[in-house]
């Protein structure tokens, strides 16, 4: 296998990239603990927003507001099941220590 395909294996870029060349990538030979703990860190953040929406009024927000906060959301939620993924593979190919 070519250094290219290895690279290009390794390194998984995330869904929320909108660029050809993606500059945030999901480095998969990383501690599956990390992957996980990042995982976990972009889903408790898209959770504590949105728990935070549910006891807010919007009567004095912007309608401009609501894109954004759902934006954010978005990409908070992608991340964090895009670095699941990896994970869950990573488990998938473990072997447990002799």
């Amino acid at each position: 296998m070519n250094a290219f395909n290895e690279l290009t294996e390794r390194y998984r870029p995330l869904k929320t990239n909108l660029t050809d060349s993606p500059p945030l990538v999901i480095d998969t030979e990383a501690n599956p603990q990390d992957i996980l703990e990042a995982a976990l860190q972009r889903i408790r953040a898209s959770s504590d927003l949105l728990k935070t929406l549910h006891c807010v009024c919007f009567k004095h927000g912007d309608v401009e507001d609501i894109p954004h906060i759902t934006h954010a959301l978005f990409l908070l939620a992608q991340d964090g099941c895009d670095l699941l993924q990896v994970a869950q593979q990573r488990m998938m190919d473990w072997k447990a220590p002799a």
